[in-house]
Parts: structure tokens; C-alpha cells; sequence
């Protein structure tokens, strides 16, 4: 009876979280350069005295979908998309450096580059300081330039774009980080004037929750069905005696 009880719970608890990790996928469907989030689950068994021939599921983070999102253009010269497996470097909260996809970038009070969340975009050589009143222009490379009035255009630096080898850790301030900082990359190419949209399928993802939600309510019966039969034992047992 314990084994039934032991995997209706693990699987309803292993659905539940399924079920979140989809709707903070779904949530992000609109989120420019959002990563889907991935799932997975494995069989792990009870420690203890006796044999070990109950389980239960454990959570596995598999990491993410590493696939490119829609890239559509907005014609806004601030605005880009990474190509191939690009990454922007940016400064965390944490003061921390870290990567997105998210290129949607703009000027702040100080003149720094930075992400419309307010994170300052790091160059090949540390911040970028736009002049003011200048008319920024991103080349495919990375490159910075600045055009104030009738003069003439100025670089004043390079995106840092990161290629890497391996997959990143999402945090959670949903920025990626490799474990130490990355050097730039100087092959790494993005387009201008676009943004990448997130890799969310909101079909897909509401496919999948309709599964989930439904593998829960299996759990539960079978909850309740050992509950059940739980209760017609002890009644049995009861009038035997």
C-alpha cells in the first residue's frame, strides 16, 4: 500500500513542479530574448533501514532551450539581436558580470549605455559613455559609434559579445553567468535595428499544462483510491477480530 502512496505523491509533486516551470515560461512568452526553461525528473530511491524498494522523483535542472527566438526588426538604431549563439555582456545588480539576449538598450541620466532594465552594457574595455545629444549608431560587430549634430561620427567602443562552449546558469535575477567572466568574442555578430523575441511556444506551453494538469488529477485518484482501500483493510481486520 506504502509503494502506491509513495508514487502518487512523488508524481503529483514532480507535476506541480512542472506546472510552474511552464507558467513562468508562459509568463515570459512576450519577454524579448527569454530562454525557455527546462524540466526533467528522475527516479530516487528512499534511504533507510530495510530494503530500499520505495521512490520517490527528484528534480533535475536540465537548464535551457538554447534555441534562437523570432527576430523581428523595429528600426530603432538602440535595438539588437545576437546572432548564432551571441551573448551580451552586461552588469548585474550584483555587480557581477553576466548575459542576455535581451538587446533592447538605451542612455541613462549619465550617459552610460545601458539595458531598458537599467543595467549597464559593458564594452570591451568597461562601460560605454555616450556623449550627449549624440546619435548612436551599433555596428554588426559590436562597434559604437557617436554623432553629435554635423560632426563626425566617433567610435567610442564595442559591445562585449561572448560565444560559449558550454550552457550557462540561469539566476535569478534571469540573467545567464558562465561561472567566471568570458572573453569577448571577436567573431561573435549581431543585427541592428531588431530584437529577439523569447523561444516560449505558447501553444506548446499551454498544450503542456493541459497534460500536466490532468497527470495531477490521475495522482490524486490514486491518493485517494489507496485511501480507500486503507480504510476497507482496517475495517476488515476490524471485524475479524
Amino acid at each position: 500500500m506504502d509503494r502506491l502512496i509513495y508514487l502518487s505523491m512523488a508524481g503529483a509533486k514532480a507535476t506541480m513542479q512542472r506546472q510552474e516551470v511552464l507558467s513562468h515560461n508562459l509568463a515570459n512568452v512576450s519577454t524579448t530574448g527569454f530562454r525557455a526553461e527546462l524540466t526533467a525528473f528522475r527516479a530516487v530511491p528512499v534511504r533507510g533501514d530495510g530494503a530500499s524498494t520505495r521512490v520517490y522523483a527528484l528534480e533535475t535542472t536540465p537548464g535551457y532551450s538554447n534555441d534562437a527566438g523570432p527576430v523581428a526588426a523595429t528600426g530603432r538604431n538602440l535595438d539588437v539581436a545576437m546572432k548564432g549563439n551571441a551573448w551580451l555582456a552586461v552588469q548585474g545588480l550584483d555587480g557581477t558580470e553576466a548575459y542576455t539576449r535581451n538587446g533592447a538598450l538605451d542612455v541613462n541620466a549619465e550617459g552610460l549605455l545601458v539595458t531598458q532594465n537599467g543595467l549597464q552594457v559593458l564594452g570591451d574595455g568597461g562601460p560605454i559613455t555616450v556623449p550627449a545629444n549624440a546619435s548612436v549608431l551599433i555596428g554588426s560587430d559590436g562597434t559604437v559609434t557617436a554623432k553629435v549634430g554635423n560632426g563626425r561620427p566617433q567610435t567610442i567602443g564595442r559591445l562585449k559579445l561572448v560565444t560559449p562552449e558550454v550552457p550557462m546558469t540561469r539566476g535569478t535575477d534571469g540573467l545567464f553567468r558562465a561561472g567566471e567572466d568570458l572573453p569577448a568574442d571577436p567573431t561573435a555578430r549581431l543585427q541592428d535595428g531588431a530584437l529577439e523575441g523569447s523561444n516560449v511556444s505558447a501553444v506548446e506551453s499551454m498544450v503542456a499544462m493541459i497534460a500536466a494538469a490532468r497527470q495531477f488529477e490521475t495522482q490524486m485518484k490514486m491518493l485517494q483510491g489507496a485511501q480507500e482501500r486503507e480504510q476497507q483493510a482496517s475495517k476488515l481486520l476490524s471485524n475479524q477480530s
